[in-house]
């Protein structure tokens, strides 16, 4: 009798992964959104990008996960 052979994923792939995605929104968001932002209080600007980061990468991160996962598990 064989069993499916599922590999495990590379964790380190599936953070470069998530290290390409977060990055330059980031950087995106210090552009756009930061300008808009800059008198606010220290912590309701993280509060602000944090709203605005965590649900995109809730969203977007496994959809590039799931494209990518046959480099993943190579």
């Amino acid at each position: 009798m064989s069993e499916n052979f599922t590999p495990s994923p590379k964790k380190w792939k599936l953070l470069l992964i998530s290290w390409l995605f977060v990055y330059p929104v980031i950087n995106l968001m210090f552009a756009l959104v930061f300008p808009l932002i800059k008198e606010f209080h220290p912590l309701l600007r993280t509060l602000i990008f944090t709203v605005i980061l965590v649900p995109l990468m809730g969203i977007c991160i496994p959809i590039l996960h799931k494209k990518c996962w046959k480099w993943i598990v190579k």
